[in-house]
């Protein structure tokens, strides 16, 4: 019953079905070779004249280009930080010393509250935050509806590349165009969207987008883009000696070397076993075709079991497309935790919750207690949906 990709991910070997991968994919071997042959070369921080320390000196510029290869933007442009939640948190207090009372944010139905809490923060200056509401059940964020919302005073719309609750892919063009045509800045927060679509800041005309390698068969780590053009005129907490126009102002503090390496292994596994060999940005293109190929199958599978299963209330989007492998559900008369309890007797690994999607939570009428998630990713199996159904008909009556 191991997956295909068991040589590559030790973690599946176990056979164990982790279908809770939104909230975190297993590393690969390259990831946690890269870990170890890092910290075994010698533990420094960079910028001195010895050999460890320009290992780690060269090692955070490559993790800073290549990320920029994976976000399709320049290096410059991108930060490297502990978690998104933490970047997006740092933006928020940069646009607090911009923003005025009077000034609008919109912020979307779908956000994790990653992409909601450091924007509904601005409230306290007299920031007015509006909800872009979505279209229940499925989730569907319509661009009519947001038009609707934004004014001349509209200074930041905050949107999801991909729901991490019902799995639902908003149109990020569309939002960018609604949000520029009045003057405002988007915030795309791609964290649950970039183990399945790569992500691409160019073709969104995004200002800001957050991801989580982590997500991305990485280390706990976060990521930021901040197009160029903006990134000297944000305020920041930062060292004096920091330039206004350098990365480093939203890096503070010496970087996690070891897992910057890790993402090094994770981008190589990319490239290697899933991209052809191919280096730089075509690798990864490549690899993400073959990511969408892999995981389409799953996702219809999954979604046709789940809405005919006569036991399950199935929230989100009814058809593969306009969606991941992310699946949000109830058993009527079982409280979500207990389903996720049974279902881990049965080694099926899903989340019960609300997966600090509270927005959606609370518009479904799922809180407190949320419902139960399943998340599927390229290394997963159709045998893995077959355990998840068996365990969904085993449940007490």
């Amino acid at each position: 019953m191991n997956s295909p990709f068991a040589s590559s991910f030790p973690a599946l070997r176990s056979g164990f079905s982790y279908l809770d991968n939104a909230a975190g994919a297993q590393v690969p071997s390259h990831c946690i070779d890269a870990i170890s042959q890092f910290l075994t070369g010698g533990s420094c921080n960079v910028g001195q004249p010895y050999a460890a320390s320009k290992v780690a000196t060269t090692l955070k510029a490559r993790a800073r280009a290549e990320t920029a290869e994976f976000l399709h933007c320049q290096p410059e442009e991108v930060m490297l930080g502990p978690s998104a939640t933490a970047l997006t948190f740092q933006v928020g207090r940069a646009l607090s010393r911009l923003f005025q009372a009077g000034d609008e944010v919109v912020i979307s139905e779908l956000e994790h509250e990653s992409n909601a809490a450091p924007w509904r923060a601005l409230e306290a200056q007299g920031v007015t935050v509006k909800l872009w509401r979505a279209r229940w059940p499925e989730g569907r964020l319509e661009a009519s509806d947001l038009r609707a919302l934004v004014t001349p005073r509209t200074r930041l719309v905050a949107v999801t590349a991909a729901a991490n609750s019902v799995g639902a892919t908003p149109d990020v063009a569309a939002a960018v165009e609604v949000a520029h045509g009045v003057g405002a800045w988007l915030f795309v927060d791609a964290v649950h969207s970039s183990p399945h679509h790569l992500p691409d800041v160019k073709a969104w005309g995004a200002d800001f987008a957050v991801f989580s390698p982590y997500k991305v068969f990485g280390p706990h780590l976060g990521c930021l883009y901040v197009r160029r053009e903006l990134l000297a005129g944000l305020p920041a907490d930062k060292l004096w000696f920091i330039p206004d126009d350098s990365p480093q102002k939203f890096e503070p503090g010496t970087a996690n070397h070891e897992g910057w390496a890790g993402w090094l292994g994770s981008l190589r596994y990319l490239r290697e076993e899933l991209g052809g060999g191919q280096p730089g940005r075509e690798g990864l293109v490549r690899a993400f075709q073959r990511i969408e190929a892999l995981e389409r199958p799953l996702l219809e599978a999954t979604l046709e079991r789940l809405s005919k299963h006569p036991r399950v209330t199935l929230y989100g989007p009814k058809e593969p497309k306009g969606r991941v492998a992310t699946f949000c559900f109830n058993v009527p008369g079982i409280p979500a935790r207990a389903v996720a309890e049974h279902l881990a007797g049965q080694d099926v690994g899903v989340a019960a919750g609300h997966y600090y999607a509270t927005l959606a939570a609370e518009a479904l009428g799922l809180m407190p207690d949320g419902a139960v998630r399943a998340s599927l990713l390229h290394y997963n199996t159709l045998a893995d949906v077959d355990r998840l159904m068996a365990g969904l008909d085993s449940l007490p009556r």
